[in-house]
């Protein structure tokens, strides 16, 4: 069996599961790519195959579970903005929708999904909070977190004119996406490689700079377990393997 340049879903329907072979592993790659398809996003798919096709061995529904080859798996992304790059963003003339999404990413860390999702009736001036969550209890990752001074004003400003009960929207209903406002927004401030992954690492990387504790900015993140925040970010920390390398002291 080999593969026919299909998405890897199909791959259940059109032939037995044993019959995956390396062969057809390397030509999903190789179509993958000429398709534009990063890496680490082909990486993803092809482990998900892998873990349905090695739960129906387990299960019984197959007799075995073919061997998967996936690219390797890209290091994690370090770009991030420094501070002189986030006033050239910010300082961009762009519509008001876009700079408020900037400002609540930036100041929240939360992913893109979360900003455009949040309601009014989840923004706190009172207590200057913002709930992320939606309350059904699927999203992945998020938290209730504190606004900032620069951030309660702007989010003040967007109330006033608010033509929905969402906090970024665009002609009075909610946004489906921002990738080509911000996009257009990062060429003009010259920093054509911004995306929303790099705007929610540039909110992080400051709270480690600053020595928060890796505990801190794993609730500002939403993640659920401290070691992948640290994994990432613990080497931002000025205390980062401080006690160790005193250690290495000598006379």
């Amino acid at each position: 069996m080999q593969y026919t340049g299909r998405s890897v879903l199909p791959w259940f329907g059109a032939f037995r599961p044993e019959q995956i072979s390396v062969r057809d592993c390397k030509a999903y790659i190789a179509d993958r790519r000429q398709a534009g398809i990063q890496d680490g996003t082909i990486w993803t798919q092809l482990g998900k195959l892998r873990t349905c096709l090695n739960w129906a061995e387990k299960t019984g529904l197959i007799d075995r579970a073919p061997y998967i080859e996936r690219p390797s798996k890209p290091a994690p992304r370090e770009r991030y903005l420094t501070r002189q790059e986030i006033s050239q963003l910010l300082a961009v003339d762009c519509a008001h929708h876009i700079k408020l999404a900037i400002w609540l990413m930036l100041s929240t860390a939360a992913r893109v999904t979360a900003v455009l999702e949040l309601t009014w009736d989840r923004v706190d001036f009172e207590r200057r909070q913002i709930n992320l969550r939606t309350g059904d209890g699927r999203r992945k990752g998020r938290a209730v977190v504190p606004m900032t001074e620069s951030l309660y004003s702007a989010l003040l400003n967007a109330q006033k004119v608010a033509l929905s009960d969402y906090v970024v929207e665009w002609a009075g209903g909610p946004m489906k996406s921002i990738k080509k406002g911000l996009k257009a927004a990062a060429v003009a401030a010259g920093l054509p490689d911004v995306s929303p992954h790099v705007l929610r690492h540039t909110a992080a990387v400051p709270m480690a700079e600053a020595g928060i504790p890796m505990d801190e900015i794993a609730q500002f993140l939403g993640h659920s377990d401290t070691r992948i925040t640290a994994s990432v970010y613990a080497r931002y920390s000025p205390e980062h393997l401080r006690k160790a390398a005193s250690a290495l002291e000598f006379d």
